[in-house]
């Protein structure tokens, strides 16, 4: 029996924003995936997610992959990832996550996933979450030889802010530093994430009303939109997370932009390709109801991804930074969102310097 048995929550991060000169932090890349546990004692081999569930069903193709890469016994902690075209592909990975067996066993063929190791948490009959960051990363760095993917790491600033910067453009989601001398704290947040955010000015084109309120008493969030080069206007988000009082504020504010219906970008005829809000998904078989705006007002709000191909969306919520009355929503587009250099996923998982056309 392995001396650490599932469930157990993954050492979690909390977020700072810059990456300080210190010698004191295991830098490595934030990959941006699931994160997963993995348990093999034998035979037995069980993948883990960050709240605790069975992975298993999901990717058949790792449960494949990982016993010819693995000692016996071992535990780790890592990220389970897909690769297109040498970039991380957030969309085809949470597209595993469906009830059809058969549909998890094609897209396992299409799209397959692997995974990433970054800790080791047991091997044979020895725990390591007492062990400090720097003893379990020599440890399991013995274990990258039998083709068992590592994530890089440095203990070097300079580095750990390029691998910032040029690795972004493979899909990854900043940088994670780990205190040199801490053990591995289940569900506490030891580590530290510095992660990339940007702004855009968007257009104000609908709202939720909050939850616990009646409708047009509070708000919950607003509806994001920009537009494409051919001037349709997609849903790329919302923006929320306003205090009680600023809820109410922005409901009576907003109150006069409210519209019935047509003529509205996202009511009055669709075209192809437009995304719009509030639609059936596979996370939601019902719409979301939600009010439309007329879209005269402009927001800038920080974002820290996009995801979804073209045209895009915020993979997260945004965060509201301020109001821009001086900006006309016309001119909200796409072309203002940061686009970074490419860079070969094959190269990031050696920590080398690789960049793409």
């Amino acid at each position: 029996m392995l001396p650490l048995t599932p469930p157990i929550q993954p050492m979690l991060a909390k977020p700072a924003k810059a990456i300080p000169d210190s010698d004191e932090l295991l830098f490595e890349p934030k990959w941006d995936g699931f994160r997963c546990l993995v348990f093999r004692d034998g035979a037995e081999l069980t993948l883990q997610s960050r709240a605790g569930k069975p992975l298993n069903r999901y990717f058949p193709e790792v449960l494949a992959q990982l016993p010819p890469l693995l000692p016996d016994r071992v535990v780790l902690d890592g990220e389970l990832v897909v690769g297109r075209a040498g970039h991380l592909d957030f969309d085809a990975l949470t597209e595993r996550i469906h009830p059809a067996e058969s549909r998890i066993k094609l897209l396992a063929e299409q799209t397959p996933a692997t995974f990433v190791a970054f800790d080791l948490l047991a091997l044979g009959d020895e725990p390591f979450l007492g062990e400090p960051t720097a003893a379990r990363r020599a440890r399991l760095a013995e274990l990258a030889g039998g083709g068992l993917n590592i994530t890089p790491a440095t203990t070097d600033p300079a580095t750990a802010r390029h691998w910032f910067e040029l690795f972004e453009g493979a899909g990854l989601d900043g940088v994670i530093g780990k205190p040199l001398d801490a053990g591995y704290e289940p569900g506490k947040r030891i580590m530290i994430k510095y992660k990339h955010s940007r702004t855009a000015d968007c257009v104000v084109a609908g709202l939720r009303w909050h939850k616990d309120s009646t409708p047009g008493e509070a708000v919950g969030s607003l509806l994001l939109g920009l537009h494409d080069e051919r001037g349709v206007l997609h849903h790329v988000g919302v923006v929320g997370s306003f205090p009680v009082t600023r809820r109410r504020e922005l409901a009576g504010e907003l109150a006069d932009l409210i519209t019935e219906g047509p003529p509205h970008p996202w009511l009055d005829g669709t075209v192809d390709g437009q995304r719009l809000p509030g639609g059936i998904t596979r996370w939601r078989a019902t719409e979301q109801p939600w009010v439309p705006l007329r879209p005269e007002r402009v927001v800038e709000v920080a974002y820290e991804h996009t995801e979804g191909g073209y045209p895009s969306r915020f993979r997260h919520t945004a965060q509201f930074v301020r109001w821009r009355p001086d900006r006309d929503p016309a001119s909200c587009d796409y072309a203002q969102l940061d686009e970074p250099a490419r860079y070969d996923l094959d190269a990031v998982f050696h920590g080398e310097v690789k960049r793409t056309r």
